[in-house]
């Protein structure tokens, strides 16, 4: 198993589901210089992967003075996390998650869940919800990651 950090992000976007896809790729010209995309790999095919933003991403723009807050205070906004459905069950988000800290043991992160049941999975991988968000009349939680180093 390889976790990289993947310069070329069409192979990402591929394994994503369309919706997600509608979701990013029209707005990756925008983005592609800010954001870095880190996957994970098993015999040269991307099982599992996500972007990590230093702006705030297509999916925030609801959301916007509270995103720019959360990355002033230097948080990188975690997205676009996606494990392939066969490959579900191993704990490869929560591998993803770890590899990703343990190549920037000193950054915090934050993130968005629109799925409330995922609470448990990153409370497990050391993110806390610190705040609801609303989108649309649909409730977020914003999770935010401190590392051990900070």
């Amino acid at each position: 198993m390889n976790f990289e950090r993947f310069t070329e992000v069409s192979g990402f976007f591929k394994i994503l589901p369309e919706d997600w896809q509608e979701g990013i790729i029209p707005f990756w010209e925008t983005y592609k210089a800010s954001t870095n995309c880190y996957v994970l790999s098993e015999n040269n095919q991307i099982i599992a992967g996500g972007l990590v933003f230093s702006i705030v991403p297509p999916d925030m723009i609801y959301a916007k003075d509270e995103a720019n807050s959360w990355l002033e205070k230097g948080y990188l906004y975690v997205g676009f996390i996606y494990v392939l459905e066969e490959k579900r069950g191993h704990n490869l988000g929560s591998m993803w998650l770890n590899e990703l800290k343990k190549m920037h043991p000193a950054q915090n992160y934050w993130l968005t869940i629109e799925d409330l049941e995922l609470d448990k999975f990153y409370v497990k991988n050391d993110f806390k919800m610190v705040e609801s968000l609303y989108n649309n009349g649909v409730e977020e939680g914003l999770y935010v990651y401190m590392c051990s180093r900070c």
